[in-house]
């Protein structure tokens, strides 16, 4: 009886895997900027420690997600236009803001 083969390993891992750890990098940046902006009355230690803090679990957690898109196109533009997305949304924070 044959045993039926594994599928094989896809080709574009390498760029799911490029899009989520050089995007992601940008998305988790963009999110604790935000987080930063959006905290104006927590004291300024705690802020700063949870901002640094909170980089590396959503850059890893989007870098552990870009596996899941069908290609490594789609990673690149999801996650690219999500970067795109957040820096504009804090651009805009920090006129509005005056800092």
């Amino acid at each position: 009886m044959d045993t039926p083969k594994p599928p094989p390993i896809q080709r574009d891992w390498v760029t799911k895997s490029l899009a989520g750890t050089l995007l992601g990098f940008g998305l988790a940046l963009s999110v604790s900027g935000l987080f930063v902006r959006l905290s104006p009355d927590m004291a300024l230690s705690v802020k700063g420690q949870l901002a640094m803090w909170m980089l590396a679990p959503v850059w890893l957690g989007t870098l552990a997600g870009s596996y899941f898109f069908s290609s490594g196109l789609r990673a690149w533009l999801w996650l690219g236009g999500t970067n795109l997305l957040l820096a504009g949304v804090l651009i805009v924070l920090s006129a509005v803001s005056g800092g």
